[in-house]
């Protein structure tokens, strides 16, 4: 512990953010460059060193954050990046995406602001890259034994990079024709770069770690003549069979679901298409959904140049403050403004909205539409009609509204893995009464030699949670494939968030 009082002395301190009018003009990320530096060493400082790390529950790594606290306040980043390293495959992901469970259970959270332990995080991963600790770490010997790992978002990653270090010969199967999953495609760019992921899988193939890409297993090729190729199959497939919203007006045009709109946008910044072909420019936004989804739309919708844009939470606003039924150390459900939304705020482009760019406790009943064309089966949405929802889930008097929209995102969520391709008829996989693949205490499937990690199994979570299970889905397949195993299983299917 660098310095016993440094939680006395030292007030919680975030970095920089580049100006909103510059932001929005481009894709880089938010935070402005080199602001975490001059002040992470003090913020690190900050760590109380408690006898008991509360943080640890927190994040289901089980990060080792007193521990790369303490270092980063010295200088000593190398020792840093092992610690930060051993519990986290790719702690420059999670530093830039996870919410942070682990600060909400800070010990110093008890009665002050924790300690900006996300912000260490990426500043650990991004100088140990700059400073070449991060290399190739393949297996001194071979297995001999083989396995597919379908899907190449953060916990198919981690299980792999897992199993390939422990000297199986690892093959990643995904359908898009880059990997990474939602990291790619779903994650826009202004949040996470896409170097940062093209340069682990870098790391990863250097490590021997084979990628095959533009595979959709269970369509493109059959799922059990898959499964008999490999001593073992790894699911990671997530979850991205999405919630709609049927109500009337659905079918008009315009309306279309967050990840049918965001991969278009990032596939323009991989240089697939000259300008999105469902585009925000110039129109009048409607993104229902508010989570973290709905924020990236926000924030996409912004850059691409939308006339006006407002966010419909069904929620009422929560509080500023921990509410007394959401005790330290749980992840309250508090107020919290994301980029995007203080860009909504400081551009005005929502005046329909009552905080920033939010409508909350609002419950959409209709789409209203022009009349179709001559080119259009159904005419386009042009209205959007909500009422205000109260607590109990019942609408209020007099809380209609009509909002004008050109263009509807809908953000509600999923509800499990998709289902329209062959993937777990041909494997013999069962699912549960959630719709997600139905797995034992060692993340195993009804099908001998099939595994599953992450959102797949779990139902939709938290980047950090796929990683974790993806590690402890490695160390059951090694065991399974050895006997034994000496890989960390920092999670068990059941486990569960810090919640109230």
């Amino acid at each position: 512990m660098a310095d016993p009082k440094g939680f006395l002395t030292t007030p919680r301190r975030l970095p920089p953010r580049r100006p909103v009018a510059e932001r929005v003009r481009d894709w880089h990320e938010v935070p402005a460059p080199g602001g975490l530096l001059p002040i992470i060493n003090a913020q690190a400082d900050r760590c109380m060193d408690c006898g008991i790390p509360f943080c640890h529950d927190g994040c289901p790594l089980g990060n080792l954050i007193p521990e790369w606290n303490d270092l980063v306040s010295r200088d000593d980043w190398l020792r840093a990046s092992e610690r930060l390293h051993a519990t986290n495959n790719f702690p420059e992901f999670t530093g830039r995406l996870c919410p942070a469970p682990c600060e909400s259970a800070c010990v110093l959270a008890i009665n002050q602001p924790a300690v900006t332990i996300k912000n260490v995080e990426v500043a650990i991963a991004d100088r140990a890259w700059q400073s070449g600790y991060v290399t190739p770490r393949p297996p001194e010997r071979l297995t001999g034994r083989t396995v597919a790992v379908i899907g190449s978002g953060p916990a198919g990653l981690a299980a792999a990079q897992q199993l390939t270090r422990a000297g199986h010969t690892v093959a990643v199967y995904e359908r898009d024709d880059r990997a990474g999953g939602l990291l790619r495609y779903g994650i826009p760019e202004f949040k996470m770069e896409k170097r940062h992921l093209d340069r682990r899988l870098e790391q990863m193939r250097a490590e021997g770690t084979t990628f095959r890409t533009g595979v959709d297993v269970g369509t493109d090729v059959d799922a059990a003549e898959l499964r008999s190729r490999y001593d073992a199959v790894v699911l990671a497939v997530g979850a991205r069979a999405w919630r709609d919203l049927p109500v009337p007006g659905r079918e008009l045009a315009g309306i279309h679901q967050a990840m049918e709109y965001l991969p278009m946008a990032n596939r323009v910044r991989e240089g697939d298409y000259p300008r999105p072909p469902i585009s925000a420019e110039g129109k009048h936004v409607v993104i229902v959904g508010g989570g973290d989804t709905g924020a990236d739309c926000l924030g996409t919708v912004l850059r691409q140049g939308a006339a006006s844009v407002t966010q419909l939470d069904i929620h009422p606003r929560p509080g500023d403050e921990r509410a007394e039924d959401e005790p330290w150390p749980t992840y309250p459900k508090i107020y919290r403004m994301s980029a995007a939304h203080e860009e909504a705020r400081e551009l005005a482009v929502s005046p329909e909205a009552d905080v920033d760019a939010r409508v909350f406790s609002a419950t959409t009943v209709r789409f209203e539409g022009a009349a179709p064309d001559a080119g259009r089966s159904h005419g386009g949405v042009r209205a959007l009609r909500l009422i205000g929802a109260r607590t109990d889930g019942r609408s209020g008097p007099g809380t209609e509204r009509v909002l004008r929209a050109d263009l509807v995102l809908l953000a509600l969520g999923f509800r499990g893995p998709e289902r329209d391709s062959g993937l777990f008829d041909q494997l013999g996989v069962e699912l549960d009464g959630r719709g997600t693949v139905a797995r034992d205490a060692s993340f195993t499937t009804s099908a001998d030699g099939v595994f599953v990690a992450g959102d797949a199994g779990r139902g939709q979570s938290l980047i950090v949670w796929a990683i974790a299970e993806g590690r402890s889905a490695a160390a059951a397949v090694d065991r399974y494939l050895g006997g034994a195993t000496t890989l960390p299983a920092p999670v068990g299917p059941a486990d569960r968030p810090l919640t109230a």
